[in-house]
């Protein structure tokens, strides 16, 4: 059926373009001149420019489809094959990753070679300041520590580095590989500046956003966060995004998938009450999306483009369109000037590698050091006692439990779930399930995705977020325990 929408698409999108109102002027000659519109730019060439390439990267990235019972996207789908095929092989190549990551930049500091610093990409990706540099050392000592089981347990148990080195990074290697590599099909040819005049009305007065954002809001909501941050990052960069814009999405829809939502409330042994637990779950994350952004420290970012770069989208749609004609009009602007496949290929290898040995260092630095926290000291038993009146204040049963499952979630959005498993009171269960999911700031994957991308956010304040997105999701989510217990 997908093919005959894709063909119903193009009849449509085409139909519009016809019935754009083409705009002449005088010149000073005395001669009538068409401006560029679409008038110009409606050649079958352009257009298939935008839609062939859009069109793959919405069946790529957003379209819903149901592998052995599960819901998914296919580039996670595939993925995951390819996580099954290298799966016993990708412990060892990450960790030769991290450990060039880490002795890369180490020869580019001390060295200054010219092949790395006259090439802007290569410069930025090695030559990093002492305390990124630091934080890729940390990476590569947990990656060798864990890989080879030297050193102390704590760092390489299966709990800590082992559970970063073993479950999570692998799959972060075969996310960023399909992603990043296919990633330009969405950035590239037109299809976020299509969807950014048709949703603006919709993300401006509601979340403070762009229209095109709500490509990145689709990815990770059906995808992956990962994959949400990469996409986020990339605009950022490019200068779509002002500096509060970006932090915004990277910390408020950068969602786990929905396939991982099933395992969460399977692993309570609550997996029959999959459907009130996600509607749960999408109401409080738009509670939070709406009030977070609001309030210090995303409030107070500058709404500024990175070094300077970038110009503000405009938004306003000129008189004698429609929504879809000046969003073809815009998206085929787009697609008309982008390069050929050498270019895309390049692109998206870049991404790839920028992510390999920019951000995975990262996540196993700031990962291991928060899961050991977790596992081998008292912190966030400590941290989750101020919590305790608040639960009880909501009437949540086991409060003291609840509190220490409630804050752990910093550390890895699973761990609340294992911990409050054992627990008999249904309710409660329910009630760690769904904030595991909507806290969404854990340090394992996203914090240190976040963390290691451009997207101006400093530790401190995923803290604070991750504080305000649990006190402000709580009371949904009780209430709707509430009423479905």
């Amino acid at each position: 059926m997908l093919h005959v929408y894709a063909v119903e698409l193009i009849i449509y999108l085409y139909t519009e373009i016809l019935s754009a109102r083409p705009k002449f002027k005088l010149t000073n000659k005395g001669e009538i001149h068409l401006e560029k519109s679409i008038a110009i730019q409606k050649n079958p060439k352009n257009l298939l420019k935008f839609l062939i390439p859009s069109l793959i990267g919405i069946l790529l990235f957003m379209t819903p489809v149901l592998y052995n019972g599960e819901i998914t996207i296919p580039i996670a789908l595939f993925s995951g094959l390819i996580l099954d095929y290298l799966s016993s092989a990708l412990p060892g190549i990450m960790t030769s990753f991290i450990c060039l990551s880490f002795i890369g930049s180490l020869f580019t500091i001390l060295l200054k070679p010219k092949a790395v610093i006259s090439r802007p990409y290569w410069n930025t990706l090695l030559n990093i300041t002492p305390s990124w540099f630091l934080i890729r050392g940390f990476g590569a000592l947990f990656a060798l520590s864990t890989y080879f089981k030297i050193g102390s347990e704590w760092i390489w148990s299966g709990n800590t580095g082992g559970l970063l080195l073993n479950d999570l990074i692998p799959i972060l290697f075969a996310v960023f590989l399909l992603a990043g590599l296919f990633l330009p099909l969405l950035l590239n040819y037109g299809l976020l500046e299509f969807f950014g005049v048709l949703l603006t009305k919709i993300m401006r007065p509601i979340f403070k956003l762009p229209g095109r954002s709500s490509i990145d809001c689709i990815t990770s909501w059906l995808g992956d966060g990962t994959i949400g941050v990469l996409l986020t990052s990339k605009q950022y960069e490019e200068g779509h995004y002002t500096a509060r814009e970006a932090a915004v999405i990277g910390t408020t829809f950068s969602a786990v998938s929905i396939t991982f939502s099933l395992v969460v409330i399977s692993q309570v042994n609550l997996g029959h009450l999959f459907l009130p637990f996600y509607l749960t779950v999408l109401l409080a994350g738009v509670v939070a999306a709406i009030l977070v952004p609001r309030i210090p420290p995303l409030s107070r970012k500058p709404n500024t483009y990175i070094n300077g770069n970038g110009v503000a989208e405009k938004e306003l749609i000129p008189s004698g369109y429609t929504p879809i004609s000046w969003g073809l009009e815009k998206a085929i602007e787009k697609a008309a000037s982008s390069n050929g496949v050498k270019s895309f290929f390049k692109e998206g290898s870049q991404n790839v590698i920028d992510m390999w040995i920019g951000v995975t260092p990262v996540v196993m630095a700031m990962g291991t050091i928060a899961l050991i926290l977790a596992e081998y000291t008292p912190v966030f038993t400590w941290l989750g006692i101020p919590f305790i009146p608040f639960l009880k204040l909501l009437q949540v049963p086991h409060a003291a439990e609840a509190s220490t499952a409630l804050v752990v979630g910093f550390a890895d959005m699973f761990l609340p779930s294992v911990i409050i498993s054992s627990l008999e009171n249904d309710m409660t269960r329910f009630i760690i399930a769904c904030a595991s999911v909507t806290q969404l700031i854990y340090m394992s994957e996203v914090g240190g995705l976040l963390l290691g991308s451009k997207i101006p956010v400093k530790l401190w304040e995923l803290v604070v977020i991750f504080i305000q997105r649990t006190i402000i999701t709580l009371p949904v989510i009780v209430l709707m325990a509430n009423i479905i217990f």
